[in-house]
């Protein structure tokens, strides 16, 4: 049976309970669950200078850049895929074995039904194309090799490397829209698995550092030239990181048969478009306030029922106005008495893959018992009318809302519970 089946008839309208089995992260502050749930837990911060390309005309030298401290996990690629895989690659293969480890998958689940795999990027393979393009600078009359990095050149190469790593043979789709791309993947496999069309699924976003992606956002003046403070004051930028944030989902009911490890149920997503400029959001946060109400009302929650929101908080100016405004609006009286934080204080703005990764930190906090705080605000800004988490802070959750908004108005909310 295909991985996207028909199998609901017109009479069958069934819908199914998801549910996340396993997750893997790899960010600038560690590899793997129990690095980032430590580091995320105490509020670190993890950027650090570039090495990864030259920043030195740059107006910043920093970033969220990843340490491989760990051999690449054991997969299935052969020699010559091993010697393409570029950077982005190597953050999902970290990521994906890491989920598929902790979900219980085994061989036989996997050949028994091949499972689908949905992806979300903003940079995805623009470092191959710098690679490239600094080759035939460097070497004008060259023609031998460089054609295999034109082909590596799309973002659905490197969701194939993670699919035959892992030896998933289910679709492959990769979702390109700015920063709520990760968000929206997650958010799209879940819609597989809740209207019947896919039994299992592996989604999440990626993105690597890239020196093109860089520049561009220091010649917008968006990056902060000391260190980001989302809902601070005296903002001024963001910073950018790279990672990746897998999660592996399931019929509820397919995982309570087999025994599996719950580490949290998916009961809502919202998407929306914010028309209003480009780069800037619509200052009273019409869309975002759209997208959580989308989600929140798929999930069966209010506003009293959801403690925590890892909000997108960028610490650009107009971005955490937008945000704040609409969860006041969203909240109403109930605002001061909702935790919200920015991990992207801790690890940078991971672009595509910010979404994805911010689902996970939920999870650990979820699983774990905590809030992860956004240590670096010395004065709030007067939209912070919530709960702003800016010290260490043990919580037991049970709901939880992620959000990722983009450039171009991209707007993504996921909704997430624990089950007792």
């Amino acid at each position: 049976m295909s991985s996207l089946s028909n199998e609901n008839s017109p009479s069958d309208r069934r819908e199914y309970r998801v549910v996340i089995t396993g997750a893997g992260i790899i960010t600038s502050m560690g590899t793997g669950w129990r690095a980032n749930a430590d580091g995320f837990r105490e509020g670190r911060q993890a950027l650090r200078e570039i090495t990864v390309f030259d920043a030195s005309r740059q107006r910043v030298q920093r970033a969220g850049e990843v340490v491989f401290d760990a051999p690449l996990p054991e997969n299935q690629l052969t020699e010559r895929q091993l010697s393409r895989l570029d950077r982005a690659s190597k953050l999902l293969i970290y990521a994906g074995s890491e989920a598929l480890k902790q979900s219980g998958w085994t061989e036989e689940m996997l050949a028994e039904e091949p499972v689908s795999i949905c992806l979300g990027t903003s940079a995805g393979a623009m470092a191959i194309g710098e690679d490239y393009y600094q080759q035939k600078v460097e070497e004008p009359t060259r023609q031998r090799g460089l054609m295999e990095n034109v082909i590596l050149y799309q973002p659905s190469t490197q969701g194939r490397f993670l699919a035959d790593a892992l030896g998933m043979q289910g679709q492959i789709s990769i979702i390109t829209n700015a920063c709520a791309s990760g968000a929206n993947a997650i958010g799209d496999a879940f819609r597989w698995i809740k209207k019947g069309r896919a039994r299992r699924a592996l989604a999440g976003g990626y993105d690597a550092l890239a020196q093109m992606v860089f520049a561009g956002f220091d010649a917008l003046q968006a990056l902060s030239t000391t260190t980001p403070r989302p809902f601070d004051a005296q903002r001024d930028g963001l910073a950018l990181g790279e990672g990746a944030g897998l999660v592996t989902l399931e019929r509820y009911e397919d995982a309570v048969a087999r025994g599996a490890t719950i580490l949290a149920e998916v009961v809502g997503y919202g998407s929306s478009t914010d028309l209003h400029h480009l780069t800037q959001p619509q200052p009273q946060g019409d869309a975002a306030l759209r997208s959580m109400n989308m989600a929140c009302e798929e999930a069966g929650v209010t506003a009293r029922e959801v403690q925590y929101i890892n909000s997108h908080g960028t610490g650009t100016p107009l971005n955490d106005v937008a945000e704040g405004m609409a969860i006041q609006r969203w909240a109403g009286d109930w605002t001061p008495k909702v935790m919200v934080s920015s991990t992207k204080a801790s690890i940078g703005h991971l672009l595509g893959g910010a979404g994805a990764v911010e689902a996970v930190i939920c999870l650990l906090a979820l699983n774990e018992g905590f809030v992860p705080p956004t240590t670096t605000i010395r004065t709030l800004d007067p939209v912070c009318t919530f709960d702003l988490v800016r010290e260490p802070r043990d919580a037991e959750l049970d709901c939880v809302l992620t959000n990722s908004f983009g450039f171009g108005g991209a707007n993504a909310t996921l909704v997430m519970r624990r089950l007792p």
